[in-house]
């Protein structure tokens, strides 16, 4: 082929695959490649995998090509730029290391500001959310200036990574269950609690087929929670029971997730919780779910503790936080079976969870 098409070729592609993310990970770039042959066969490489290894390699060099050549336009792309050497602390200061990359399916990992807009007015937008949010009736008005002001929260989060303290105070507005769900969805494009739910539910007879085939220890301790469930339970009580035994069908601990406790007792441990309060006077239970991050109680009231999974997810994206590695099983079942993001490649325990389901 003639060494300049092949160059144009691979120009285009770039430009096309940028438009969708910086940082394209290797199933992706498979899935273009595979593309692009189905397309036009007589670009299939003869002697390579499929024909397809030489363009994966070649769009994996052009993409970091590319991206090179866009570092030098500051302040154009943030997603790029915020990986450039002068921004890196001096002692990462190395091409590949520390990179900041959409790690979890974020569509909106890092966008530019808004048409006309600057850091310097996006602040001012953010000062005056500090007065809106302590009014009534402007859920409106919040919700614009929140969609406004995206752009600079996640340079704020993904830049600077500020402790949940600290940000918490700076965007108060953010730490509500309406715009946990609205900055979800401004970061991956799809709504977080239909889309959690729906694939629970949907999932929900399959997994109690295999958490009730579980044997050994793991299901020894799983079999009193799924003992207690009847037709009698609430939906909300149902899928408590569900997400539960899914923990212990994981292989994992649901008391690293959540901690039961009386209404008297405060919370302290550094971590990320879900705190489940009872009162033994009371008929109703749990009294509260609540979630802490960090050691502070970023949300309560969340009704169940299927819904404080779900908000749970929510600020780990709105926050760019990571999983907690000894759940990391679980929360890649939420995020890449649930809520369908990213779910080509899968830890060993949820690609065989997720090849059982589909029997």
């Amino acid at each position: 082929m003639d060494p300049h098409v092949k160059s144009a070729i691979m120009y285009d592609l770039s430009k096309v695959i940028f438009s969708y993310t910086a940082y394209p990970s290797s199933q992706q770039i498979l899935s273009v490649a595979e593309a692009l042959v189905a397309k036009f066969p007589c670009l299939r490489e003869p002697g390579s995998f499929a024909g397809l290894y030489g363009w994966q390699q070649r769009i994996k060099y052009k993409m970091h090509n590319y991206r090179a050549k866009l570092k030098s336009r500051k302040y154009a792309f943030p997603e790029i730029e915020v990986n450039t050497l002068r921004r890196k602390h001096p002692a990462d200061a190395v091409p590949s290391k520390n990179v900041k990359k959409p790690k979890k399916a974020e569509v909106n990992y890092l966008p530019p500001h808004p048409t006309g807009e600057s850091q310097d007015t996006l602040e001012q937008e953010r000062l005056e959310l500090l007065d809106e949010v302590k009014k009534k009736n402007n859920a409106k008005i919040i919700t614009d200036k929140m969609s406004k002001t995206f752009s600079s929260r996640r340079v704020e989060v993904v830049t600077l990574s500020p402790s949940v303290n600290v940000f918490k105070e700076r965007w108060p507005a953010l730490f509500s269950e309406a715009q946990i769900k609205e900055e979800f969805c401004r970061i991956t494009t799809i709504s977080l609690e239909e889309n959690f739910m729906m694939k629970l539910d949907g999932y929900t007879p399959g997994l109690l087929r295999l958490i009730r085939a579980k044997g050994g220890a793991a299901g020894s301790k799983i079999r009193p929670l799924l003992d207690s469930l009847n037709d009698a339970q609430s939906i909300e009580k149902k899928r408590d029971t569900v997400v539960c035994c899914l923990i212990g069908y994981l292989g994992e601990r649901q008391e690293d997730l959540f901690h039961d406790c009386q209404e008297c007792e405060d919370h302290t441990d550094n971590t990320m919780k879900v705190i489940v309060k009872h009162n033994i006077t009371a008929e109703e239970d749990p009294s509260d779910v609540s979630i802490v991050i960090e050691g502070n109680t970023v949300m309560e009231g969340c009704g169940s503790r299927t819904k404080a999974c779900v908000l749970l997810m929510g600020l780990i994206y709105a926050l760019n936080l990571e999983y907690p590695k000894q759940l990391k099983n679980t929360f890649e079942t939420f995020q890449k079976l649930f809520l369908e993001l990213d779910g080509a490649k899968l830890l060993k325990k949820v690609h065989s969870l997720k090849s059982k389901l589909m029997q």
